[in-house]
């Protein structure tokens, strides 16, 4: 049963946004009570994902210089200026490309380590990571900003919200999963009901995304022309992630698993912890929070496509090993 589960995955997020856009515009009213459970939500499906990977020992795939070079390099180095380049092609409105830039500078550090649990990459690497990746944030992203728009003001905001992600979506469900993983130990009561969280992370990834397709449809339908300018600057990003992933794999000779790391990585950005620094942006700047909403769901489906496409076309094993 489990193995249907993961095998018609890719169905059941798309039936949960499809279902989640039609609840956001037919019942707006509900919305609200969606958004609240979002971060919530998030938390447990990290837990759940967290549950699933052997912590102790986590630290020593930071020793993997390899894969490091190549997530830093990619996600800090050469997208940037990616990014910058994308920005070029949209109208000279300051509020349209902070909204580009704020979403699309900086990787994702909450629901990109479920795609990749999901999607057959290195979990515990991915894990590694993530304290890595956000501190580097802490610091880039503001300067960032400077470098391409002059804003250097916003980061005092920027670095609070990422603390207060850092601490709610990944400090909070990593420690549980650690007491939990101790908890367990050796009892096999205990290791079979630790081993039954592994149904929760596909049923919970689809309750998150129906609550952002309904929580966020509302912004994306009032804004028509706005879409017309972002649709390709975000499909052509994941189109240019999922290509860079791949050079970098291969430059750095990085085995399938880690690969597809670097996929779900460099595609999926940090789009929960941006917006509420979209929402609190000055007067005059209010259209970058319906760039950041439209980037976050092309998102959806472009990490739904992933999932089929990563592991089957971009880094397949070859005769079931890692290459």
């Amino acid at each position: 049963m489990r193995d249907r589960l993961e095998k018609y995955q890719v169905f059941l997020y798309l039936a949960a946004v499809l279902a989640g856009l039609a609840v956001g515009t037919h019942s707006p009213g509900r919305v609200g009570v969606l958004e609240a459970l979002l971060w919530p939500l998030l938390g447990l499906l990290l837990y759940a994902t967290f549950t699933q990977v052997p912590l102790v020992g986590l630290h020593r795939r930071l020793a993997n210089a390899r894969f490091l070079a190549a997530a830093v390099l990619g996600n800090f180095v050469v997208i940037p200026p990616v990014v910058w380049g994308l920005v070029q092609w949209l109208p000279a409105d300051p509020a349209l490309r902070l909204g580009v830039l704020l979403v699309l500078l900086v990787p994702c550090t909450d629901w990109f380590l479920s795609f990749t649990h999901l999607g057959g990459g290195d979990t515990p690497t991915a894990i590694a990571f993530t304290p890595l990746s956000l501190l580097l944030q802490l610091v880039l992203l503001p300067l960032y900003l400077w470098l391409f728009l002059g804003q250097a003001g916003l980061a005092g905001l920027i670095q609070r919200e990422l603390l207060l992600a850092f601490g709610g979506l990944i400090l909070l469900p990593l420690a549980a999963a650690f007491i939990s993983e101790h908890w367990a130990g050796r009892a096999p009561r205990r290791r079979r009901l630790i081993e039954g969280l592994g149904w929760l992370p596909i049923p919970l990834l689809a309750l998150v995304l129906f609550a952002v397709a309904a929580g966020q449809v509302d912004q994306v339908v009032g804004a028509p022309g706005l879409i017309g300018w972002l649709l390709p600057v975000f499909v052509a990003f994941l189109i240019i992630a999922a290509l860079l992933a791949r050079l970098m794999a291969w430059a750095f000779r990085l085995p399938a698993a880690q690969g597809r790391v670097l996929a779900f990585s460099f595609g999926s950005r940090n789009s929960f912890v941006v917006l509420p620094l979209a929402l609190a942006l000055p007067a005059g700047l209010e259209a970058a929070v319906i760039v950041v909403v439209v980037q976050s769901l092309v998102e959806l489906f472009g990490m739904l496509l992933f999932l089929w496409l990563v592991p089957r076309r971009l880094f397949p094993m070859l005769d079931g090993r890692d290459h």
